[in-house]
C-alpha cells in the first residue's frame, strides 16, 4: 500500500508543479494589469508565508510517518499518563523532544492521536510546542535576551497549554473532539497494524507512505491558511493598528490580533516582536510572542483537519482569553 501511494504521489507532484506554475503565470498576467499593486502584495506574501511554513509541515510529516510506522498504539498507552493533569504537563513540555513549529506539530499530533494519545497531552503539545523547545529559546534569548520577556513568554505558553489540556480532558469527550479520520489509524490509505512493528525496510517504506499522506492532506489546509492571512495582511491597514498601541489593553489586542494575522513562524518571531519595542507595551508583545505561535490563521485553518468546529472554537477562544488576561495584567502591575 505504502508503494501505490508513493507511486501515487510520484505521478501528481509533477501535475502540482505544472499546475502551481499556470497559476502563479496567470496571477502574474493579473498583477501587471492592477494599478494600485494591491494583487503583487498579496502574492508576494502568500508565497512568502507558504515558503516560510511548508519544511516545518515537511518535518512534521516526517516526524509522523516516523511515529506511524514504528510506534505501536501500546507504546503510547505504556508512556503516556492516565491522570489529565499529569498528561497536560507532559504533553507541554514535549516540544523539547520534537522540536517543530505550529504547521509541523499539527501533522505529528495527528498521528500521535490515532495511536491513541490522551487529549489532554496532545492539546497541550499542540499548544506549547510552538514556543517550547529549543530552537525558539534561543532565538528569543537572541532577541530579547535572557530576560523577563523571555520567562514570561515560556511561563505563560506552558499554564495556558495545561489549562486548555486539562480543560479538554475532564470536559470533552474524544468522539466529540477529533474528526473521525483522526479516530482510525491510518497509513497510507490502510489501517496501521497495531500487533507488530515492522523492519527497517518495511519501517522507512511505511514511514514515506504516511509522511506523503500527511503532506497531501495537511498541505491543502495549509495552502488555504496561507491564502487567508495573505489577504488579511493585504486589506488589513496596519497603520490603523499601529495607533493603538499605547493602551494596557488596546496594545494587547492590536498585539494578538498581529499575531493572528501575520502568521509568522515562531522560530522567527521574536525578531519582528523586538521591532514593537517602543512603541508597543511591554505586555503586548509578550501577548504576541505567546498567543500567535499557539492560534494564527495558518494553524486555525490546519486544525479543522484534525478537530471538529466546536473544539477548534474552544482551541483559539481560550489561549485568546487567557493570554489577554495574562498580558493585560502585566501591563497594569508589572510595567508598561
Amino acid at each position: 500500500m505504502a508503494d501505490n501511494l508513493l507511486r501515487a504521489g510520484r505521478r501528481s507532484v509533477p501535475a502540482l508543479y505544472i499546475a502551481g506554475g499556470i497559476t502563479l503565470l496567470l496571477i502574474a498576467v493579473l498583477a501587471r494589469v492592477t494599478e494600485d499593486g494591491t494583487l503583487l502584495t498579496f502574492i508576494t506574501r502568500f508565497m512568502g508565508l507558504f515558503v516560510e511554513a511548508a519544511p516545518f509541515l515537511l518535518l512534521g510529516a516526517l516526524i509522523s510517518g516516523v511515529i506511524g510506522a514504528f510506534v505501536l498504539p501500546a507504546d503510547i498507552a505504556r508512556v503516556a499518563p492516565r491522570n489529565g493533569f499529569a498528561g497536560a504537563v507532559t504533553g507541554s513540555m514535549l516540544g523539547f523532544v520534537f522540536p517543530v513549529c505550529e504547521c509541523g506539530v499539527i501533522p505529528v499530533v495527528r498521528r500521535l492521536f490515532a495511536k491513541g494519545l490522551p487529549l489532554s497531552t496532545g492539546v497541550a503539545f499542540l499548544l506549547a510546542a510552538p514556543v517550547m523547545n529549543v530552537v525558539v529559546l534561543l532565538s528569543t534569548s537572541a532577541a530579547f535576551g535572557w530576560g523577563t520577556v523571555l520567562a514570561a513568554r515560556f511561563i505563560i505558553t506552558g499554564i495556558v497549554a495545561i489549562v486548555v489540556g486539562v480543560i479538554f480532558s475532564y470536559g470533552a469527550v474524544r468522539e466529540r473532539v477529533l474528526r473521525p479520520q483522526v479516530m482510525v489509524p491510518i497509513s497510507g490509505g490502510a489501517t496501521d497494524s497495531p500487533m507488530r512493528r515492522p523492519g527497517l525496510t518495511e519501517g522507512v517504506q511505511q514511514g514515506l507512505g504516511i509522511a506523503m499522506n500527511d503532506v497531501f492532506t495537511m498541505g491543502r489546509l495549509l495552502v488555504i491558511g496561507c491564502l487567508l492571512a495573505a489577504a488579511m495582511q493585504t486589506l488589513v491597514d496596519r497603520e490603523a493598528l499601529l495607533d493603538l498601541g499605547s493602551g494596557p489593553l488596546s496594545s494587547v489586542i492590536v498585539m494578538q490580533s498581529l499575531g493572528f494575522l501575520l502568521s509568522v513562524c515562531s522560530t522567527v518571531d521574536a525578531f519582528l516582536a523586538l521591532a514593537f519595542t517602543g512603541a508597543f507595551t511591554t505586555g503586548s508583545i509578550i501577548a504576541f510572542l505567546t498567543f500567535g505561535p499557539m492560534v494564527d490563521v495558518k494553524s486555525a485553518a490546519m486544525f479543522m483537519g484534525v478537530f471538529k468546529p466546536r473544539a477548534v472554537i474552544y482551541l483559539i477562544a481560550l489561549p485568546l482569553a487567557m493570554t489577554m488576561l495574562f498580558a493585560v495584567w502585566f501591563n497594569l502591575n508589572v510595567g508598561i
